[in-house]
């Protein structure tokens, strides 16, 4: 039986605030629900679901609806009917299960841990969830090795992800009652998320970036502000200025794929090191030759997660963690000091 529409559009919520969107849900169920609009109009129903559901890559979702986990208007739809525009698209499907995945001795910097939750300071390069590509040496597989009870709980308890490239903190929950709460907190957006990001440009002040963000129209594996999209809203604030280059304290009220990456983009002021939404830079008057180098040579996205706050799962006590910027980004911000004129 599917479920109602007031259950799907709660799961979509809880789903989608992350910072990188994880496919979870209750024992790693997916339900989604959505009506297609005029801008689906004669595309295939596996490249309109692809882009209006951006969590998952489109062989996934070819591979359900042969399945038979998509309906259209009620019936098992098929990967390449052409769409009219206003037929119900309902989904239905489970992911693998989280004892399918193998545990890795993985090198883990825990900041917190007790009976309900444990806090990661997750490192450059390392995957958080086992997909396409790496199906192993991610967090996931490195929790299992550390705590193998976390198999009983969906996804290993990650509710939710950081980009590949993107360091900093990310929490877990260890038992039902914190991945429940957690859950709730994200779905209600009270979870505290603070990034650093160092952007090409220079912005005249602080601000506030409020759009839509969705599939990339062209490039399928990248985001883009859409209108089709999802609400997304970024706030950022300006801690220090270097030649050609700003340090934004940014944080996030929304939590969707690429979001702050995307949004900087979308503003003008791309990360440093961002290959997906960056953009090649001239010469940089009034930056050293050394640190227009480093910047240059920086070979990820320049964004630290910093700062994570939440309510504890059984106490209700009011939970901050703040973690130093990572090695490799903190390196090059010391040259950029050194160097700069701002």
């Amino acid at each position: 039986m599917l479920p109602d529409p007031e259950s799907l559009a709660a799961f979509d919520e809880a789903a989608d605030c992350a910072d990188e969107p994880a496919e979870s849900g209750a024992d790693d169920l997916i339900r989604r629900e959505l009506r297609i609009d005029m801008d689906d109009v004669g595309s295939r129903l596996d490249v309109a679901l692809a882009r209006r559901l951006p969590d998952f890559s489109r062989s996934r979702l070819q591979a359900w609806i042969d399945e038979g986990w998509v309906w259209l208007d009620g019936r098992p739809a098929q990967r390449k009917e052409r769409l009219r525009g206003g037929e119900l698209v309902r989904l239905e499907a489970r992911l693998p299960r989280s004892d399918q995945f193998l545990p890795e001795p993985i090198a883990l910097q825990v900041v917190f841990a007790d009976e309900h939750l444990l806090v990661i300071d997750k490192p450059p390069g390392l995957v958080v969830h086992p997909a396409a590509g790496n199906w192993s040496g991610t967090l996931l597989n490195g929790l299992l090795h550390r705590s193998p009870a976390l198999a009983t709980l969906p996804r290993c308890g990650i509710v939710h992800r950081l980009d590949k490239d993107t360091s900093g903190l990310l929490v877990v929950a260890r038992t039902p009652l914190a991945h429940t709460s957690l859950v709730q907190q994200l779905r209600e957006r009270t979870v505290t998320r603070e990034y650093r990001a160092l952007v090409v440009g220079e912005p005249i002040a602080g601000g506030s970036v409020d759009a839509p963000i969705g599939r990339h129209p062209v490039r399928r594996t990248a985001m883009a502000v859409t209108r089709s999209g999802r609400p997304a809203r970024t706030d950022y604030r300006i801690l220090a200025r270097y030649p050609g280059h700003t340090l934004l304290g940014v944080r996030l009220h929304t939590g969707r794929t690429h979001q702050i990456r995307v949004h900087m983009a979308h503003i003008g002021f791309p990360l440093v090191g961002d290959p997906t939404y960056g953009a090649r830079r001239g010469p940089r008057t009034g930056m050293g030759v050394e640190a227009d180098a480093a910047v240059r040579a920086f070979p990820r996205q320049a964004l630290h997660a910093i700062k994570l706050g939440l309510v504890h799962p059984a106490n209700a006590e009011v939970m901050t963690w703040e973690t130093p910027i990572a090695p490799d980004f903190a390196a090059l911000l010391g040259r950029l000091d050194g160097e700069g004129d701002g």
